[in-house]
C-alpha cells in the first residue's frame, strides 16, 4: 500500500464536495431533511455524524481487512460494521446527553437513529468496494462527515431564512426541502472539474 499525500487530500476534498454523500448519493436523507430546521440542532447533529463516521471507519478498516478478510467471513461486514456503528451511536448519545441535554432534546429520536443512518454505513461500504488503504479511508471517512455537516449546516440555515418568505403551501416543509437540497446538489456538483 502506497501513502500518498495528494490521493489523501483528493479523497478528502472529494468526499466534501463532488463525492457528497448526502447530495451526490442521497445517503442519511432523513436525518438531513428532519434535522435541519435550525442551525444549533443541525450542528450538533453534523459533529455527532462527523465523529461516528471517522471513529466507525477507525475501527471498520482493520476489522474486516485483518479479521474478516483472513477468515474468509467477508459476508458478516454488514453485521460487524452496525454493532461497531452502534456503540460509537451510544457513546455519543451518552455524552450529549450528559453535557448538552438541550441538544439532546432537540435532536430527539434522531439522534439514536444515527446507527442506521445509511450514510455512516455506506461510507464503511465504499470504502471496501473501492479497495481504499487506512490513510484514504479515514480521510474518506472525515471529508464524508464534514460533506454531511456542512449541507446539513447550510440547509438549515436557508430553512431558518424561508420562515420569513412566501412559498406555496404544497411546496411547504419536505417539498421546498427537496428542492432545496437538489439545487445545493448542483452547486456542489459544480466542484466536480476540479479534482479529476
Amino acid at each position: 500500500m502506497s501513502f500518498n499525500f495528494l490521493d489523501i487530500f483528493i479523497i478528502f476534498f472529494a468526499s466534501i464536495f463532488t463525492q457528497n454523500v448526502v447530495l451526490v448519493y442521497f445517503l442519511g436523507i432523513c436525518p438531513f431533511v428532519a434535522v435541519s430546521k435550525e442551525i444549533p440542532t443541525a450542528s450538533g447533529m453534523g459533529m455527532a455524524v462527523v465523529f461516528v463516521m471517522f471513529m466507525t471507519m477507525a475501527i471498520n478498516w482493520p476489522l474486516y481487512h485483518l479479521i474478516l478478510v483472513p477468515f474468509h467471513v467477508e459476508y458478516l461486514q454488514f453485521l460487524v460494521f452496525i454493532i461497531v456503528i452502534a456503540t460509537f451511536v451510544q457513546i455519543v448519545e451518552i455524552f450529549i446527553d450528559r453535557y448538552s441535554p438541550i441538544l439532546y432534546v432537540s435532536l430527539g429520536v434522531f439522534l439514536p437513529l444515527i446507527t442506521v443512518n445509511c450514510a455512516i454505513l455506506g461510507v464503511s461500504l465504499f470504502a471496501v468496494i473501492r479497495n481504499y488503504s487506512y490513510p484514504q479511508s479515514l480521510a474518506f471517512a472525515l471529508g464524508s462527515g464534514i460533506g454531511w455537516m456542512l449541507a446539513i449546516i447550510a440547509m438549515a440555515g436557508i430553512r431558518q431564512k424561508l420562515q420569513f418568505s412566501s412559498i406555496p403551501k404544497g411546496l411547504q416543509g419536505p417539498g421546498i426541502t427537496m428542492i432545496i437540497a437538489g439545487i445545493m446538489a448542483m452547486a456542489f456538483m459544480g466542484f466536480a472539474g476540479i479534482v479529476k
